[in-house]
């Protein structure tokens, strides 16, 4: 499929405010990795497709991983929601036909991220939390700055926020996630 097919069957798959996210995290991207000095194109695929597992249910993620030999942790197991990035990754595949292993991965970590990303997974992991669409931050202006000014910093940032707001919502912490707001703290005290 072309970039203009998928962007067809999106608007058609998600929900109106799902797919004005999923756009805005496709040009976000995009300027990100111009600004990155990386392909931008691969950015707004990644971008675009980080959400097409989006309209499943909770049941069908872990259906769809279970017929098609996706690994679940316990901590997806018990969020199912968690597992949209693995979904979409396979998707992306078999769904989109954009098997291109970078994008797939930016993808696939596009949720909790991982230590010591690669600059096209660090893009869309950054651009899915500032996306001009997004409002749930009061630190999302500064992150947005940071973002163009020094992605790992952006990052650590991100990493931040969401640790508070999951501590102090109550909500399951994905070991990722922790692991890799340890990497990024500490690669930022290095530099």
């Amino acid at each position: 499929m072309d970039k203009k097919e998928i962007i067809k069957e999106l608007n058609k798959t998600l929900d109106a405010k799902r797919f004005a996210h999923t756009v805005g995290v496709a040009h976000t991207a995009a300027c990100l990795a111009m600004s990155e000095g990386i392909d931008h194109e691969k950015a707004f695929m990644a971008g675009l497709l980080h959400d097409c597992a989006k309209y499943m249910s909770n049941k069908e993620f872990i259906d769809h991983c279970e017929s098609n030999g996706i690994e679940m942790s316990n901590v997806e197991r018990e969020n199912p929601a968690l597992l949209h990035s693995k979904v979409g990754e396979h998707l992306a595949a078999v769904k989109y036909d954009v098997t291109d292993p970078e994008i797939g991965s930016a993808i696939r970590w596009h949720t909790t991220g991982h230590p010591d990303m690669s600059t096209l997974e660090a893009v869309v992991f950054t651009a899915d939390y500032i996306e001009p669409n997004r409002t749930h931050d009061p630190d999302l202006m500064i992150i947005r700055k940071e973002a163009f000014d020094n992605l790992d910093k952006a990052i650590y940032h991100i990493y931040e926020n969401t640790m508070k707001h999951l501590k102090s919502s109550a909500k399951t912490l994905d070991p990722m996630t922790e692991e890799s707001y340890k990497f990024y703290k500490d690669k930022l005290k290095r530099e």
